[in-house]
């Protein structure tokens, strides 16, 4: 497995890529049209998007947006696995050149914002009250299946969350880690 710029894929690797998304978060891009035009909006200058591809096939890709705070930050945006790829260390490995790739560029901080939008939520932060002792339900923060557990394995911490964002009881939940 390699990871490449995503601006060195041919137009099949594009549509795959598209694909990925399509299949992967249905509820932000639910055509492939739609993925499409995300790839192509998020594509460089300002922003880095990077591909796993093996054999040719792209396997999974990911992105930093353009950073922010005077180039101290980058956001992760998105970052995608093909269904039957995941769990074997290729999420990880574009977050680790991602990683390096913010790093490169100046950056200091990295950070993700990850929905629990999902049916009735996948978090412990999902259908509580948030206003209530916020502090302590982080400290007793539980992932259950969702993508944070991922990102927490990776050493990012948990710096906020944007109550009923996608929803009542459907928060936003905001990773970050130190780059430095």
């Amino acid at each position: 497995m390699r990871i490449i710029n995503m601006i060195q894929l041919n137009r099949t690797q594009i549509i795959q890529a598209a694909q990925i998304l399509t299949d992967s978060i249905p509820a932000g891009w639910p055509t492939l049209q739609h993925a499409l035009d995300e790839i192509h909006n998020l594509l460089p200058p300002e922003n880095t998007l990077l591909a796993a591809i093996e054999d040719g096939s792209v396997l999974g890709w990911g992105g930093i947006l353009a950073p922010t705070y005077n180039g101290n930050v980058f956001e992760i945006h998105p970052l995608v696995v093909r269904s039957d790829k995941r769990k074997q260390g290729i999420g990880r490995a574009i977050v680790k050149a991602l990683e390096d790739e913010a790093r490169k560029k100046g950056g200091l901080t990295i950070y993700v914002g990850a929905d629990d939008g999902t049916g009735d939520g996948e978090t412990s932060l999902a259908n509580v009250d948030l206003y209530d002792d916020l502090p302590g339900k982080i400290t007793s923060f539980s992932p259950g299946t969702h993508q944070s557990g991922f990102y927490l394995k990776l050493g990012y911490k948990i710096i906020g969350v944007m109550p009923d964002a996608n929803g009542l009881g459907k928060p936003d939940i905001y990773l970050a880690k130190c780059l430095w």
